[in-house]
């Protein structure tokens, strides 16, 4: 149920009733069919982000700047419709939300091929379901974190939120090659009908999830208008002593990422001097980083605590970035591999544990505002780390750019290091109605 990009995605970061489901999620069948409709949509979500692509080029021949464009225009929603999607969705139920975002996707996606078919599809046509496809995204992305914690239990939210990562990391790797032998059996724009299918068959499972799990969100007059929740969602996020430095590191961390991939590509090739082979072979052993930080992120944080292990997860972010920029030509390939990996399963670390924190603490009348908040405050600076990296790289050479990303790459450690974070051992007993004020500092 994740849309993110196949490679080099921006980072990203109530409670169910205690006692529920005692013996674990695999009892748990409504997370069971709301993690396998994740998996599902998500190796249809990999298809699309390499067919959609390749119809505009091999069936519309389009410019290099047109599927850039093409690029943003799927990129752009999560940057204009984080904040007011969140205040929305805290004002309805959850579930039925997933469902029409699914359905929406597939009718979008579907009309593509629909078009080819009758030989009426354009460029325009492939921006606009680009728009509403990322639209929609949003949407199912807001809420479908703040559903997660009314349907597991809080101390299962680490465990959850550790499956769906590894989930959507195996479809990283797996998702491209599906979508290259859809699209040479049957050409890019009817491969697109895996993916409106995977999301047909997201939407039924959702469907089939119990309605108990549902709260009915209330609004009255003045005191919950549009501004009025606004800033009510900004507020408890810059207020809270947890979720202010997660947020800091959290966006420092994108700024970061953007520099390192807006010239690492060019810098493999140009400076260290791989085939465009060697490089596609370093950014998927990479994903193999993400999918054991994935595995281990339950187990590391019942053993070390959530707290540790995020302030680990963006430490290691730092070394990562350095290993990139300090490899010599002679063993390119081993140090690429390395860091590129080691970023990854400090990427996975901390989806998984920063997510389940942020979850916990946040009441459930909030939760999709804060997420909404997060998506767009948090991801909005990875645009702007690559329109960095491009001028540093311009500036300084590719060498000298990224010696300067991974100096930023160690930046994100600070806000939480010198935070309480780093003393949260466990979420089970946290109550985020009733510690609301302590936790933001106020008592």
């Amino acid at each position: 149920m994740s849309d993110e990009p196949a490679v080099a995605s921006p980072w990203r970061w109530v409670p169910g009733p205690a006692g529920r489901h005692p013996l674990g999620l695999w009892r748990n069948k409504d997370f069971l069919r709301l993690w396998s409709a994740q998996g599902i949509s998500a190796i249809g979500g990999q298809i699309t982000i390499l067919a959609l692509p390749l119809t505009a080029i091999l069936v519309l021949q389009a410019s290099a700047f047109e599927v850039a464009l093409l690029a943003t225009a799927a990129s752009v929603p999560y940057l204009a419709l984080g904040i007011p999607v969140g205040v929305w969705v805290d004002r309805v139920r959850r579930r039925p939300v997933m469902i029409a975002a699914d359905v929406g996707r597939a009718a979008a996606l579907a009309s593509l091929p629909a078009a080819y078919g009758i030989g009426v599809l354009t460029l325009p046509h492939l921006y606009v379901v680009a728009v509403v496809s990322g639209s929609l995204s949003v949407c199912f992305e807001v809420a479908s974190q703040a559903y997660l914690p009314s349907v597991v239990t809080r101390e299962q939210l680490v465990e959850a939120n550790s499956r769906f990562e590894a989930t959507r990391v195996i479809a990283q790797v797996a998702g491209p090659s599906a979508g290259g032998g859809l699209v040479s059996l049957v050409t890019a724009p009817v491969a697109l009908l895996a993916d409106a299918a995977s999301f047909v068959a997201s939407a039924h499972l959702i469907t089939s999830v119990s309605k108990r799990h549902e709260t009915t969100q209330t609004t009255s007059g003045d005191s919950h208008s549009t501004r009025h929740d606004l800033r009510e969602g900004a507020r408890y996020v810059l207020s809270h002593r947890y979720l202010r430095p997660l947020l800091l590191a959290h966006s420092l961390a994108n700024l970061a990422l953007g520099l390192v991939w807006s010239i690492v590509i060019v810098y493999a090739v140009r400076e260290l001097g791989l085939t465009a082979a060697a490089v596609g072979a370093v950014l998927s052993v990479g994903q193999l980083g993400g999918f054991a930080g994935a595995a281990l992120a339950s187990k590391s944080a019942s053993i070390a605590g959530v707290g540790r292990i995020v302030v680990a997860a963006f430490f290691l972010f730092g070394p990562a970035t350095l290993l990139l920029a300090g490899a010599p030509t002679s063993v390119a390939i081993l140090f690429l591999g390395l860091g590129w990996t080691l970023e990854n399963f400090a990427r996975a670390l901390y989806g998984v544990c920063a997510t389940s924190v942020r979850q916990a603490f946040v009441p459930s009348r909030l939760q999709a505002r804060v997420t909404g908040f997060l998506v767009t405050a948090g991801m909005g600076t990875f645009p702007l780390g690559t329109a960095i990296g491009a001028v540093l790289a311009a500036a300084v050479g590719l060498r000298g750019a990224m010696i300067l990303a991974a100096f930023i790459s160690f930046l994100p450690f600070i806000p939480v290091a010198a935070s309480p974070i780093r003393s949260l051992r466990d979420l089970s007993h946290l109550d985020a109605d009733s510690t609301v004020a302590r936790a933001r500092g106020l008592k």
